[in-house]
């Protein structure tokens, strides 16, 4: 077991009303092996997002997948990386040493359309964007289901990842996520959104007050919101 605490698999359900949005991939050699970027092309694109998955899952993530069928309408080309554990077949993440390796590998791919991009991930992901954004020369990262600290554990704290991105963030939070509470997070210059009553994976309970679909949509709301002033 690594330091991330492998969450339960993450979901790939996308909101309802997604579009379907045409993808390509692409393999990229990196030191840490063999690495995947799956790209969803945006209309008239101004920026690239580079989204990671976490140590729990893959790109099928009902996050990942609900911003990469919504962001291109924005003219936010959406990049879904796979690390090379995840297309080598492993099912445990490497050490975080071994995740910036393939994200810094990746980087010259993810930067060849000539745009500004934006680091991101869910959980490890995130982690991963905001210790190297700044470093790659990122315009901003995006931390999804940011782990704070492993379920139970507060007082094994990861906001020095957070706070030093040095980078304009936004973390969005499900608001019962065993690995950070979005009132746990300390302050700085950080934005935060919550989806209400979501789970690490933005999962929320049947008998919550909202629907899936309209937690998804919160957050693809949030984060669109947010990229827009980067503009």
């Amino acid at each position: 077991m690594t330091e991330y605490e492998t969450p339960p698999a993450e979901s790939e359900t996308p909101p309802a009303e997604s579009e379907t949005v045409s993808a390509e991939s692409e393999t990229v050699s990196t030191d840490a092996g063999e690495a995947r970027v799956t790209w969803y092309a945006g209309t008239e694109p101004w920026a690239v997002l580079a989204l990671g998955h976490g140590a729990g899952g893959g790109i099928e993530a009902r996050d990942l997948q609900a911003l990469a069928r919504a962001l291109p309408a924005h003219g936010v080309t959406t990049a879904l990386v796979e690390q090379p554990w995840r297309v080598a077949g492993k099912k445990v993440a490497p050490a975080p040493k071994t995740l910036d390796t393939g994200w810094r590998g990746l980087w010259p791919a993810l930067a060849k359309p000539g745009l500004p991009v934006v680091a991101g991930g869910r959980s490890a992901g995130a982690r991963v964007a905001c210790r190297t954004g700044r470093e790659l020369g990122a315009v901003a990262v995006l931390a999804l289901s940011f782990p704070l600290h492993p379920p139970g554990k507060p007082e094994r704290s990861r906001a020095d990842e957070l706070l030093g991105a040095g980078l304009p963030t936004l973390v969005v939070q499900g608001g019962n996520d065993p690995f950070g509470h979005p009132e746990e997070f300390p302050a700085g210059p950080h934005t935060l959104v919550e989806v209400p009553y979501g789970d690490h994976g933005f999962a929320v309970p049947k008998r919550a007050p909202l629907t899936q679909d309209e937690a998804l949509r919160t957050l693809v709301d949030g984060v669109t919101e947010w990229l827009v002033t980067l503009r």
